[in-house]
């Protein structure tokens, strides 16, 4: 699907310019198109590194630049507010950095009515799940195709793209201001390959261990030129110096065979092939028809018309696992499917207080449902159930008794017994709303995986 969106940038843990640039080539490679770029620089008497935990505010001098080169309009907002919701899950907090960033993404919706977002995180969950966070305020599709790539493959990827960047800060063990800034991602990959070896150093930067600037890229139609700048030593550090530089004088100059030569072409990027892969699965995938069997007979379940299924449990497992299944409603009591899904949902939370527990117990949903083109119906009623971290869910289309338009089995977790003596008291959970090549596509109010001991 083709969509208009914008390239955000920079997240501190993406980087800088080469991720967010990247992840652009990946969208234009996808069918999207960038239609403007946002940016949230620091005020003007602060120092250029913000002490933020999102946002990586080194080299804004040259941001302008960037709208030039690619001959899009530039959106830019001062970070007013701080660190201040700094929890594995995020709500909307005043005075909070993230709503710095929502109010920049409102701006641009509503002035180029973009639908998507570009964003280059690759490890970080707390930026991803900020940024999911706000789109989904906004009702934005984040857009991040390098989220969890092997990082070596990346940056191999990122250099072969025609894509120039260069490091403007250094912060680990190995590199060195006076040697290493200013230098190319090219020049610098082999050494960034010793350094990984040596001391873990994380190839693509996403430890925080340098930060990039790129100069051009296929999607430049001008390329950007550094023409001075001065070295900050920002901590004198013995064994891993941190600094950066500070630009003072750039411009931006047409590409020309003169000036260095085009960058390779769109259509030869790499980042075709991950989506070409992604494409040849979803022929090659089995195409066998579904069986579809329907549900037991009324004889062989616990069900009196006057009262409707009435749900079955499971024994409790030794490790705090047990299923509550049948849960249904009657299209005589409930005529049309949105009742019935309230209805559902009203049968499940008595269940749980009997047992003494809560909604965040809800492990997994298996949701079966007789007519599919009633999905999006039920699930403008099932999302109200659910916010942070929802269930993992399977639905299916099967064969229900006519009075039955849908049909709820959840397993659930009581987190106590086993999980507590183990030290364990709280569920893991992936719940990646943004669109990428390593996670399913999240297309409803649940999680892909929910992780327990």
């Amino acid at each position: 699907m083709q969509t208009e969106c914008i390239a955000f940038g920079q997240l501190r843990g993406t980087s800088g310019g080469k991720d967010s640039c990247y992840n652009m080539l990946q969208c234009v490679s996808a069918g999207h198109s960038i239609v403007a770029l946002a940016n949230l620089m620091p005020h003007t008497h602060v120092p250029d590194e913000l002490d933020s935990y999102m946002y990586q505010t080194v080299g804004h001098q040259a941001i302008d630049l960037y709208a030039e080169a690619m001959d899009v309009p530039l959106y830019r907002r001062t970070i007013e507010g701080s660190s201040v919701h700094t929890g594995r899950e995020y709500s909307q907090t005043e005075g909070d950095e993230v709503e710095d960033l929502y109010q920049l993404l409102k701006l641009v919706k509503e002035k180029e009515r973009v639908e998507a977002v570009s964003v280059g995180a690759i490890l970080s969950d707390y930026q991803r799940v900020r940024v999911e966070n706000v789109c989904t305020r906004l009702q934005l599709q984040p857009l991040a195709y390098l989220w969890r790539r092997d990082q070596a493959t990346l940056l191999r990827e990122i250099i072969s793209s025609g894509l120039h960047a260069l490091l403007i800060k250094v912060a680990a063990y190995g590199l060195d201001p006076q040697k290493h800034l200013g230098k190319s991602l090219a020049e610098m990959e082999p050494y960034l390959h010793e350094l990984s070896e040596k001391y873990g150093v994380h190839i693509c930067g996403e430890g925080g261990e340098y930060e990039t600037f790129t100069v051009d890229c296929p999607l430049f139609k001008k390329k950007i030129v550094i023409d001075s700048m001065e070295t900050i030593i920002h901590s004198a550090d013995a064994f891993a110096p941190v600094g950066y530089l500070r630009f003072t004088r750039m411009h931006t100059e047409d590409k020309s065979e003169g000036s260095g030569g085009r960058p390779l072409p769109l259509s030869r990027c790499p980042c075709q092939n991950a989506i070409d892969r992604m494409t040849e699965e979803l022929e090659y995938a089995d195409k066998t028809p579904d069986v579809q069997g329907g549900c037991p007979s009324s004889a062989e379940r616990s069900c009196h018309s006057e009262l409707g299924c009435l749900p079955s449990h499971s024994s409790r497992s030794p490790a705090g696992f047990q299923w509550i299944s049948g849960l249904t409603a009657l299209q005589s009591e409930h005529p049309d499917v949105q009742s019935q899904t309230r209805h559902v949902f009203t049968l499940l939370q008595r269940q749980l207080q009997e047992k003494g527990l809560l909604m965040k117990h809800v492990l997994l949903v298996h949701l079966f449902v007789s007519d599919m083109g009633n999905f999006s119906l039920i699930n403008s009623v099932y999302r109200t159930y659910f916010t942070h971290n929802p269930p993992a869910r399977v639905c299916v289309q099967v064969s229900l008794p006519v009075t039955q338009q849908l049909r709820m089995d959840v397993l659930l977790h009581d987190g106590t017994a086993a999980c507590e003596e183990d030290g364990f008291s709280q569920r893991d959970t992936l719940h990646v709303q943004s669109l990428s090549h390593w996670a399913p596509a999240n297309i409803g109010p649940y999680s892909q995986a929910v992780r327990v001991p």
